[in-house]
């Protein structure tokens, strides 16, 4: 069973990570904060952009990258950068997976990224594109996974103001169909 944890290293912007909090939210993933934060989690910008139910996310601090690896259950860790040569869609997302980002002004310290060069990933894009945004890179590559794993226990259908008749049950999730 596919079990997502996305881990920020040294996030600066209060914003992406509340963001991103609400992606772990919206799909069951675990949150993983490595410090320095460029931000207090009582921030009121953190709390805009994580609407108001930061307290719902599950979330573990660490004072270091070390103090992280030291935690991990798995061996599927995949770590993303620009710099990367294979694609995240060469992945094969299964069990438990740990998504690590780097920080949005300067991505993954070289040392990281030398330890683990064959888990480097890149979302392709320009050339001439410096980044995309932390909060979507983070998305791009949650959804991928769950698209793989056909999107477990999430709810695939809403419906729509006018399906009076539950033509299309929203309740119904990939895992009880």
């Amino acid at each position: 069973m596919l079990r997502i944890n996305v881990v920020l290293h040294e996030p600066e912007i209060p914003q992406n990570t509340g963001n991103i909090a609400r992606i772990c939210i919206a799909v069951g993933a675990k949150l993983h904060l490595i410090k320095p934060l460029g931000f207090s989690v009582d921030d009121k910008h953190l709390k805009r952009a994580g609407l108001d139910y930061w307290d719902k996310v599950d979330v573990t601090y660490y004072e270091s990258f070390e103090e992280f690896l030291k935690t991990l259950s798995s061996e599927n860790i995949y770590l993303f950068t620009k710099k990367a040569t294979q694609s995240y869609d060469e992945i094969n997302f299964s069990g438990d997976v740990y998504l690590v980002f780097g920080k949005e002004t300067y991505g993954l310290h070289e040392d990281i990224l030398n330890t683990f060069e064959e888990r480097c990933y890149r979302i392709p894009m320009r050339r001439d594109a410096r980044s995309l945004n932390l909060a979507n890179a983070v998305a791009v590559v949650v959804y991928e996974a769950l698209r793989q794993n056909g999107y477990p226990n999430l709810e695939l259908r809403g419906r729509m103001p006018h399906d009076h008749e539950g033509k299309h049950d929203g309740n119904q999730t990939k895992s009880n169909k």
